[in-house]
């Protein structure tokens, strides 16, 4: 009566430790609560330590790339404008001021396209490594508590 109300109780202690990954632990050995306790906490942190560094996701993509874009569309435009040198003096210089400032805003435009959907790739990149860390992590705990004696249910 005594085995069955501690292994009731154990069962009991380790789905309520568990809620957050629904997994439920039976111990197969008969092992005691604090011995319970002591191997979840074990196990944790050992599945802990073997996870991947989470980075947080980087902002601000389409604000670089409308900068980069900017910065490559007024070299471009000065780059064109040297390029027809004898045609480029003819020309007022308000008026390759305003080339250069419309090829810049042109290239920031689509640098700020381009950002973005880089950003969103690197979110995208960054969701399914944390959901790998996530199944390694918790192949690991149950892994560590198998190999302690307890069967692992999800």
């Amino acid at each position: 009566m005594k085995t069955s109300f501690s292994s009731c109780t154990a069962t009991m202690l380790c789905a309520v430790c568990l809620c957050a990954t629904a997994q439920t632990i039976t111990p197969l050995k008969g092992q005691t609560s604090e011995i319970i306790q002591q191997d979840i906490a074990s196990c944790q942190a050992q599945a802990g330590s073997t996870s991947g560094t989470n980075t947080s996701p980087q902002s601000g993509g389409r604000v670089r790339g409308a900068a980069t874009g900017a910065v490559a569309g007024a070299a471009v435009a000065g780059a064109r404008g040297r390029q027809y040198d004898e045609v480029a003096d003819r020309v007022d210089d308000d008026v390759k001021q305003q080339y250069r400032q419309n090829k810049a805003k042109d290239a920031a435009v689509a640098g700020a396209v381009v950002g973005g959907s880089r950003q969103r790739q690197d979110r995208r990149e960054d969701r399914r490594s944390a959901e790998q860390n996530a199944a390694a992590t918790s192949s690991a705990y149950t892994s560590c508590m198998q190999q302690r004696g307890y069967q692992v249910t999800p």
